[in-house]
């Protein structure tokens, strides 16, 4: 029997298996044990708009630790945590990058950065969140890893892992096939839309999303939009898309009980669902049981 993942999606997307998200912009103790039975497969911390609250963060995830293990035997649900900065420049990124270094020694397992507009600062974030004792990409493209030795012990108990072990299993997967990070970026306004290719073949990635409500605010929408989408907002979902399908990155979308089947068929496999039924209906689609 193949060992356990310590990052659940991760499993999940190994199996070829959609995983369905929530979403807190609560760090305390007591949710984060609320939210060790939750019935998401991962949980993404509102850090964009949410309150910057680190000491939070390491309470939250210590409230997973307490109160988990998860049903399907996990030691907590996947944590990704949204980055609070944009991925509008490498100079950006290079001068926030301890932010998400902040956040990986917190225990979580996994970034996505928003705004990202620019390929080089989404190397930079892929870089600096690496150990430089991992081995370089395939492609040649990414520098040694800048992130540095003491993170690594809190990492490594909410973790339920050795340190040493930690800081080889905190990489970016798939790139590297042990990693246990889960790291994605949301192409979200016009900018981001124009390097979308470029942006979604950085190694390191994993996912990628569009950001119906930035993206419908940059073509002139105050509000976001209902589906179906306007043409242009379509028209540039489609080309965010097929730029993941074509670096080979998993696309993440809103899903509802209407609409999941049809969004599995069409290959969405991270997936945001305001309603618990659609993370249901779908897991009973793909035949995944007793995984909650």
């Amino acid at each position: 029997m193949k060992k356990r993942r310590i990052n659940k999606a991760i499993e999940l997307l190994e199996q070829g298996q959609p995983v369905y998200y929530d979403s807190t912009s609560t760090f305390t103790y007591e949710n984060g044990k609320a939210m060790a039975s939750t019935w998401a497969d991962y949980i993404r911390l509102d850090l964009e708009h949410g309150a910057f609250d680190m000491a939070g963060v390491d309470q939250f995830m210590r409230g997973l630790v307490d109160g988990g293990p998860t049903r399907s035997g996990h030691r907590t649900p996947a944590v990704i945590a949204e980055l609070p900065f944009d991925g509008s420049s490498r100079e950006v990124v290079v001068a926030n990058a301890w932010i998400a270094k902040q956040l990986l020694a917190r225990g979580v397992h996994g970034l996505i950065l928003c705004h990202a507009e620019s390929p080089e600062g989404v190397q930079a974030l892929i870089e600096s969140i690496r150990y430089p004792l991992q081995p370089s990409d395939p492609t040649g493209r990414l520098g040694i890893g800048l992130r540095g030795h003491g993170g690594e012990k809190n990492a490594a108990n909410i973790w339920g892992v050795e340190q040493k072990e930690y800081m080889f299993l905190a990489d970016p997967w798939p790139l590297n096939p042990e990693g246990e990070l889960l790291i994605g970026v949301k192409m979200e306004n016009r900018r981001a839309a124009e390097r979308c290719v470029e942006t979604a073949s950085v190694p390191g990635l994993a996912f990628g999303e569009w950001g119906l409500g930035d993206m419908a605010l940059s073509y002139g929408y105050a509000e976001k939009p209902s589906f179906p989408l306007p043409p242009e907002l379509e028209e540039v979902r489609t080309k965010i898309w097929n730029a993941c399908k074509e670096a080979g990155l998993y696309f993440l979308g809103i899903v509802t009980p209407e609409t999941v089947t049809s969004l599995i068929d069409r290959g969405m496999r991270l997936c945001r669902a305001y309603d618990p039924k659609a993370a249901e209906i779908g897991r009973r689609y793909t035949n995944l049981k007793d995984y909650s």
